[in-house]
């Protein structure tokens, strides 16, 4: 009996083990994961790290977005936010925030000394929208946006195509003409 006990001991020491190292490689994830929230909560973004996950880049982007009507930091909210459309969660969300942040520039121009610049801001953000609602068509908040812009700048009304009208007096087509027939069999 004493190898099978030594048997038992040693495999039990072997799944401690790995225990062990799964509780440790946990351990990092956390303290990772940590870090980055404490980054968020803070609001001191790292200027370009490429290790930052797609949240810190989101928060990044709501943060620039959010620190006034600077166009500069509207600008690179524009390409974060667009450097995170995927289609994930946290993509739609960007995709999203795009759209209404391209509507808060339009107004903005709209209100100034040149309203037609802001009819490509619109059509811009109209088309975030509808980028949003084919993904998912229940996204009240992206209709409701797409609804107001569809306000400030109305898509032109389609043309019924209807057929040109044909002139009485215009010579008709050979296929109209009295046929000869040959009689065939």
């Amino acid at each position: 009996m004493g190898l099978n006990a030594r048997r038992l001991t040693l495999g039990a020491m072997a799944l401690l083990a790995l225990v062990c190292a799964a509780a440790a490689i946990d351990g990092v994830f956390l303290a990772r994961q940590t870090r980055w929230n404490e980054v968020i909560a803070s609001g001191t973004f790292p200027a370009d790290d490429k290790r930052a996950p797609p949240q810190v880049m989101f928060a990044r982007a709501r943060a620039l977005a959010a620190g006034g009507a600077d166009a500069a930091r509207e600008d690179a909210a524009l390409r974060l936010y667009r450097s995170l459309e995927g289609d994930s969660p946290l993509g739609q969300a960007a995709r999203f925030n795009s759209a209404n942040l391209l509507m808060r520039q339009a107004i903005a121009v709209q209100g100034g000394g040149e309203p037609g610049k802001a009819i490509a801001l619109i059509e811009l953000a109209k088309e975030g929208y509808r980028n949003v609602l084919r993904v998912d068509p229940q996204h009240w908040d992206a209709r409701y946006n797409l609804e107001r812009a569809q306000r400030l700048l109305a898509d032109p009304e389609e043309l019924d195509a209807a057929p040109p009208e044909v002139q009485r007096n215009a010579e008709r087509a050979a296929t109209t003409m009295r046929g000869y027939s040959p009689g065939l069999p």
